[in-house]
């Protein structure tokens, strides 16, 4: 069973640059089914501002063959010092809505999942360029509300110019998250991320979109001040 993994790093611009230019550097680790590499990105700040592309952090959404090539990727590829000061959880699949392609993504739930249990969601999607536009009037709302949402524990996006966009995102709970989905969250106005997706419904943003969602089975380092974030969910 294949083990999923989200990173996210600090870096110097040259590093950074490297990594979006040459992504297929990635390809030789033994174990790695796929990796993007991506800029991060400040859900809901304004689009020029210099908060909003944070280009000496990168996020790096990995899919593996299991987790025992992940430890023998952090211990002893070229990578492997920056992955391993950095922050990363590593995740079990759960379901999937959309497609998207290079993944290797079942096409079956994996498993039943208590709804009080955290869960992580991610999405990744491949852009229509002229849609970009519509894109970033509808999505914008939605980044506020995931950002400020408050069962949301840690909540960003990432970009590859110039198509690939996605958003990660830990919640307290699967079904509080599901509620702010549906529009059911008591946040202002809660029906921004419903709202998004009827506009999606009536012209795709995207040629290609998927949402997972992940059960979080392992935390390692930490980003910004945050450590331990699935433990801290777990008791309280």
């Amino acid at each position: 069973m294949s083990v999923y993994t989200f990173h996210l790093i600090k870096v110097n611009y040259a590093t950074a640059i490297k990594a979006l230019l040459f992504p297929t550097r990635l390809t030789d680790i033994k174990g790695l089914i796929h990796a993007e590499p991506m800029t991060g990105m400040t859900l809901g700040a304004p689009l020029l501002s210099t908060s909003r592309i944070t280009i000496r952090q990168l996020a790096f959404f990995i899919q593996w063959e299991d987790e025992e090539a992940i430890d023998n990727f952090l211990q002893h590829h070229k990578w492997e010092k920056k992955f391993d000061q950095s922050w990363h959880i590593r995740l079990k699949f759960l379901r999937q809505w959309g497609t998207i392609d290079q993944f290797q993504i079942p096409k079956s739930v994996n498993e039943i999942y208590n709804p009080q249990d955290p869960v992580v969601a991610v999405t990744l999607a491949r852009m229509k360029l002229i849609h970009v536009p519509r894109f970033i009037r509808w999505g914008r709302p939605v980044e506020k509300l995931v950002r400020d949402h408050q069962s949301s524990r840690l909540a960003l996006a990432a970009i590859r110019f110039p198509r690939t966009v996605s958003t990660f995102s830990i919640w307290k709970s699967q079904e509080e998250m599901t509620n702010m989905v549906h529009g059911h969250s008591k946040t202002p106005q809660p029906k921004r991320h419903v709202n998004a997706m009827k506009e999606r419904d009536r012209k795709d943003f995207h040629y290609q979109f998927t949402t997972l969602r992940f059960k979080p089975i392992g935390e390692y380092g930490s980003w910004n001040g945050n450590s331990n974030i699935i433990q801290t969910l777990k008791s309280s």
